[in-house]
């Protein structure tokens, strides 16, 4: 694919989407609200036939709203969005230089327009990859905002409406009007019924247009792991898999995944509100990295998008940011057990050894299996036992999750069941499980956490016991190393509490302090201090500290922290999970 020209103006989009946004609303109150139109317009235009101004009017109206739509798209360099803006703006000026007479607004739309001309090499972007929901949220946004738009059509002529017409008739007039029929609201003046009915039925138009032509293109997933790509990605992590901890996450199959010219190397990744999130390290040969990087890069270049990287090593974040000319910024730890060296013995674990004999004493048993060999009875079992203690509908994870469990292909994973009979010991075989670890392959020696949940009427202390007996079993299966759940900010929580720590450090210390009532925090820091771990740091990398609150929220979106789903329609499942979902939250403590 032949390169883009260097941007030279990087104003540029940002300019022309203000502008587009400028006139847009400046179109819509002019449309709607009568005093902006000024009585020496109406003169001339009573000049005029009144259906021929009052179309013009309904056309600024619908084109407004478009200018308003498309502007955060310019901004973003979409060349959809550009095409699209050099065909409004030149008719727009033509319905304000001929049928409204307003000079200064046509000069300032063609002006735009001969910018957006000018620096159209500005405007290259690609299209966002998309799936048919855009059209339910399409269709639903816009249908708020003709109803509000047209509840101010239907009553800025208070003079020209006959009789009083109730609340309910007003909203039904607005109703019957985007569908192009005519309301209970009779109008005593026949130019001001053409224009409330033109442009009620160009604002229903507009709505069915945009909503059609987004359900009916082609769709393509916004993330997608195919079986070819699931294949490739797995080879690379027999082979090269022991590098990072999260490097199975990258086969959850609701991520796209981008490889080296050579093949040797993959940027598992998905995009967020603009961002293409990445998570770990590249997946493959250390060799072949900077290749995946570049084609990552090029990636979010054609599209526009804010290219991101969330816990990643530090070789990782180096090689991130030579490759790259990004930014890097830690924002917390992994805790890596090393299993030949953990015991419970002596005082420093204490607290645990005496957690969990308390635990055992109180009836609970551990039992750590591979997947592989659970019959498929025992699968469901967990697996519903699992589903069943989440809480919420939403499934949390994307970094450093799998969110699956059971799958064949998965038979290399870990898990580690707590059991319990109940009282009355009427429980029947299987279904006594009060808690479950899950753990997925790191390397051919290492186990690495992803779904952490237990029964919430269980006894406190299980976590610890399922980690102690996980840890105590790890030989026997092969596993010299565990990686257990990452801490955000780590280091900030041990070094502000000590002795001597200055001001600056203490403040921060605070805010995180306060923040971990309502975020898991601090309490998933001191859970994983108590197994004395190696503390592994995890990066942030960016492209500039402006970009940061936007990438932090998309990393929210893509763990499920913030959840932008229609309430009720789950339309961000994971689709393409060949096994049931019991999807990970390995970095949120359960209680």
């Amino acid at each position: 694919m032949r390169e883009r020209p260097p941007i030279s103006r990087p104003w540029v989009p940002a300019v022309a989407g203000y502008a587009s946004l400028t006139i847009g609303i400046l179109d819509i109150v002019k449309a709607v609200v009568p005093p902006f139109r000024g009585t020496r317009v109406s003169e001339i235009a009573g000049l005029l036939p009144g259906t021929v101004t009052s179309i013009a009017q309904a056309a600024s109206l619908v084109m407004g709203i478009l200018l308003v739509m498309l502007a955060h798209a310019l901004k973003r360099r979409k060349v959809r969005a550009w095409r699209t803006v050099v065909l409004l703006l030149p008719l727009s000026a033509l319905i304000e230089l001929v049928h409204m007479h307003r000079i200064v607004s046509a000069a300032i739309s063609l002006a735009v327009f001969a910018v957006l001309v000018a620096n159209r090499r500005e405007f290259y972007a690609l299209s966002d990859p998309r799936t048919r929901w855009r059209a339910v949220w399409n269709f639903l946004l816009m249908f708020v905002l003709d109803v509000a738009i047209g509840w101010v059509v239907v009553n800025t002529h208070p003079h020209t409406i006959v009789g009083d017409p109730s609340l309910g008739e007003r909203l039904q007039h607005v109703l019957l009007g985007l569908v192009g029929l005519e309301g209970p609201v009779v109008y005593s003046s026949e130019r001001t019924a053409d224009l409330v009915y033109f442009s009620l039925t160009g604002l229903g138009l507009l709505t069915a247009v945009t909503t059609a032509y987004l359900a009916l293109r082609p769709e393509k997933p916004a993330a997608e792991l195919s079986p070819e790509q699931e294949e490739a990605v797995r080879d690379m992590l027999a082979r090269h898999g022991a590098r990072d901890s999260l490097g199975y996450f990258a086969l959850r199959r609701d991520k796209s995944v981008i490889f080296s010219p050579s093949g040797k190397a993959a940027i598992a990744y998905r995009v967020v509100a603009g961002v293409m999130l990445a998570s770990g390290d590249p997946v493959g040969d250390i060799e072949a990295w900077p290749g995946a990087i570049r084609r990552f890069l090029d990636e979010a270049k054609r599209h526009a998008w804010v290219p991101a990287v969330i816990g990643c090593s530090e070789a990782g974040g180096e090689i991130w940011t030579r490759e790259g000319g990004l930014s890097a910024l830690e924002i917390g730890d992994e805790a890596v057990v090393e299993t030949a060296g953990f015991t419970l013995q002596g005082r420093a674990m204490r607290n645990v050894r005496q957690m969990v004999n308390r635990i055992e004493r109180a009836g609970y048993t551990c039992r750590v299996r591979r997947v592989g060999t659970l019959s498929e009875a025992e699968k469901d079992l967990i697996r519903g036992a699992a589903d069943s203690w989440r809480g919420t509908e939403t499934e949390r994870g994307f970094s450093m999750a799998l969110g699956r469990f059971g799958d064949p292909a998965d038979d290399e994973c870990v898990v580690v069941t707590a059991h319990r009979s109940s009282d009355d010991g009427a429980a029947a075989p299987g279904e006594d499980i009060r808690a479950v670890l899950h753990f997925v392959p790191w390397g051919p020696d290492g186990i690495s956490l992803d779904l952490m949940r237990r029964d919430r009427d269980a006894d406190p202390g299980l976590n610890e016991l399922l980690i102690v007996r996980a840890l105590q079993a790890a030989p026997e299966l092969g596993v010299d190393r565990v990686s257990l759940n990452f801490a955000m900010f780590r280091a900030v929580l041990a070094r502000g509490e000590r002795l001597g720590a200055g001001p600056v450090l203490r403040a921060w210390h605070a805010v995180l302090v306060f923040l971990s009532r309502w975020f898991q925090i601090e309490s998933l820091y001191r859970f994983n201090a108590k197994f004395h771990p190696l503390w592994i740091p995890r990066f942030v990398v960016y492209p500039a500290a402006r970009d940061l609150p936007r990438i932090g929220i998309a990393a929210l979106q893509a763990e499920a922290f913030i959840n932008v789903a229609l309430p009720g329609i789950p339309f961000r499942r994971r689709r393409h999970s060949r096994a049931g979902d019991a999807s990970g939250e390995r970095a949120a403590l359960p209680h």
